[in-house]
Order: C-alpha cells, then structure tokens, then sequence
C-alpha cells in the first residue's frame, strides 16, 4: 500500500465578523478539501497546497484565531478508503449539479428548436452558456484528485451538449441563409 501524506488544517476563528469565517471556508472548500469536522480541514499532500495552506493559516492568525497545520496518514487502509470516499463523494455531488445544468442547457436547446427560434443572439446566448459549463466542468476536474465515479457522465454530457449546441447553429446558419 502507498501510503497517502494529507494536510489537515485545524483552525479556531471568531464568530464574527462572520463573512471573514464564510470567506475561508469557501477559499477551503475551493481547494478541494474535506472538512471532518468543524474546523478540521483535510487535503491531499502537495506543494501547492502546502503553500496556499500557510498563507491561510497566516490569515486566521490575522483574523485573531488560531490554527495547526500538521502532515498526516491514515492508521490503515480503512481509514484511507474513508477518506477517499469523502472526497469522491464531494466530487460526485458537484458533478450531479454540474450535469443538472447539462439539463437545463439540453431544455433551452430543444425549447428554441421546438419554437424554431434560430437567431445569432440566441447563438451566442447559448454558446456562452457552454462556455461555463466548459470552464465549471474543468474547475471541478481540478478537485477531483481520487477519480469521482461522475466524472465520467459529466464529461459524456457536456459533449452532448457540444454536440446538440453544433446542430442548433447549423439550424441558425441554415436559417439566415434562407431568409437572403
């Protein structure tokens, strides 16, 4: 077994102000990381994350908390798959709501064919909404460091997506070449 080094970050903060509290568990959470509990944070051993978690236990320090940053293993296998299965299941969820939005673009696409409403602007609508749902699928993929189970799925739906947001402006070319 290859052991797996995490950080876990312990930190103690004021309630308030408490924006300064909800801003480092989102800077947190947007690195990835697990909570275990309140306040005991825990990610995958790396530089970087080693880095951004010292400039963050500096701003607790500034915040007049306190914080522990300490590199730690699992006792055995057992504890490691629990873990591991805490970080694909926060994956997992992001993706369930990343392939939610896949719907919803799905609906908008076959709401303007069934309406056949093919303007450049809703195009161009239509592709930025693509754009997004491109860059969040990406931002997810960088926190997905143990292979999620709907990383799949949610990479075969944003090419549907792809694939559907190509037909619909084949339509709309097709249609402003007939109305010349």
């Amino acid at each position: 077994m290859k052991t797996q080094n995490w950080l876990l970050l312990t930190y103690k903060v004021p309630a308030e102000p408490a924006k300064t509290r909800i801003a480092l568990w989102r800077k947190l959470k947007g690195m990835g990381g697990i909570y275990l509990q309140n306040g005991v944070c825990l990610l995958p051993k790396t530089d970087d994350h080693t880095r951004r978690l010292k400039i963050m236990e500096n701003e607790i320090h500034e915040m007049a908390g306190e914080s522990v940053l300490l590199e730690t293993i699992a006792l055995d296998q057992s504890q490691e798959d629990k873990v591991l299965g805490r970080f694909k299941a926060d994956r997992d969820e992001q993706y369930i709501e990343f392939i939610d939005k896949c719907d919803d673009f799905d609906a908008e696409i076959a709401k303007e064919t069934a309406a056949n409403h093919f303007t450049y602007a809703e195009l161009e609508e239509n592709d930025a909404d693509l754009k997004k749902l491109q860059t969040w699928l990406e931002k997810i993929r960088k926190l997905d460091f143990y292979g999620a189970t709907r990383a799949e799925e949610a990479q075969r739906r944003l090419t549907a997506c792809e694939g559907l947001l190509d037909v619909y402006a084949q339509r709309v070319f097709e249609a402003h070449d007939e109305n010349r």
